[in-house]
């Protein structure tokens, strides 16, 4: 076998309109590559940065530069899981991994994650936040969409959510605030939102006020997003939140995902799979998360003017397998 030769890029991908969410707006999945070859098969990850987190484009690219002699001398996996901390360059580095050693086995990365083999999943399909006729506008433009998710911030959430519900009145519906709530704004809109038929909502409080949860009896599902990103934050969130929300950017990578997903079922955790704004090449190893899942939310690529070549397909409101030519 040839050794290894591990490059990094990083990659601009324009959406196909600007996106909100209750922390601002972008143009752009700015996103970094990693691959590593062995010179007869080459692995591919990707990770999406996120300001959130004090990441951006250049430190994550940095940061991984910094393992090329590692990587290159033969870094598997669970060395990986000890060396980086949790974060997007873990997980490109990480999917990366699995990658190449299902093309180089012939064993696809399911089989090799002991997880059933990934069939088509129903994803939401995300509207961002906009006032409330250009919000039922994109609600009507995939009113077809068995399942959406609604983008919030702190105003006229009611408001909202009904034109939303008035221009989709067949969807299921989801929100995502965003840690923009207060309790109180909580405790406020929760009712109502259940009338509408949300059935769950996502982040409501900012990270870190999660103990504020203590003893409210929610009417709607409450979701961990930013509040949890490794099974080490299992443990606070339980009778607080009935799910969390599992992003590989946030674990750093499927090999921690795959960790946080059993230790969520062993305790009774509902769970969501859901990702950043970036191509199919991020949204792939989290399709083998999908079974553990009541929700799959992976249409980054739906967001993006255009996907990467090869990329996965979505029809009628799913999401099918990604090719072992894209990944695993």
């Amino acid at each position: 076998m040839s050794a290894r030769v591990f490059k990094v890029e990083t990659e601009s991908w324009p959406l196909a309109q600007p996106f909100t969410i209750s922390r601002g707006t972008k143009t752009a999945a700015d996103v970094v590559t990693v691959y590593i070859s062995d010179g007869a098969h080459t692995g591919r990850g990707e990770c999406v940065p996120y300001p959130r987190y004090g990441e951006t484009v250049d430190e994550i690219a940095r940061e991984l530069t910094q393992q090329k002699q590692s990587v290159e001398g033969g870094l598997e996996r669970d060395v990986l899981w000890y060396i980086m901390t949790p974060g997007a360059a873990r997980n490109a580095l990480d999917a990366a991994l699995w990658d190449l050693e299902a093309k180089a086995t012939g064993v696809p990365a399911w089989e090799l994650a002991e997880v059933p083999k990934p069939e088509a999943a129903l994803t939401a399909q995300t509207i961002s936040i906009g006032d409330a006729p250009a919000m039922a506008e994109a609600a009507a433009a995939i009113g077809s969409a068995p399942l959406i998710k609604v983008k919030l911030d702190a105003e006229d959430v009611r408001g909202r959510m009904q034109a939303v519900r008035d221009a989709a009145p067949a969807a299921r519906l989801i929100v995502d605030a965003n840690e923009a709530w207060d309790m109180v704004q909580l405790m406020d809109v929760a009712p109502a939102l259940a009338e509408l038929g949300v059935e769950m909502i996502e982040q409501p409080l900012p990270a870190g006020d999660d103990a504020a949860l203590e003893g409210y009896d929610s009417p709607v599902l409450l979701c961990a997003d930013e509040s949890c990103h490794t099974s080490e934050d299992l443990p606070g969130l339980i009778g607080l939140y009935g799910m969390i929300n599992i992003k590989l950017d946030k674990t750093g990578g499927l090999t921690e995902a795959l960790n946080l997903a059993r230790n969520a079922e062993a305790a009774g955790m509902k769970m969501m799979i859901g990702c950043m704004v970036g191509t199919s090449l991020a949204m792939a190893p989290a399709m083998l998360l999908a079974p553990f899942a009541e929700y799959v939310d992976l249409d980054g690529p739906l967001i993006l003017k255009q996907d990467r070549p090869g990329g996965m397909v979505y029809d009628s409101g799913y999401v099918h397998p990604p090719s072992p030519e894209l990944w695993g």
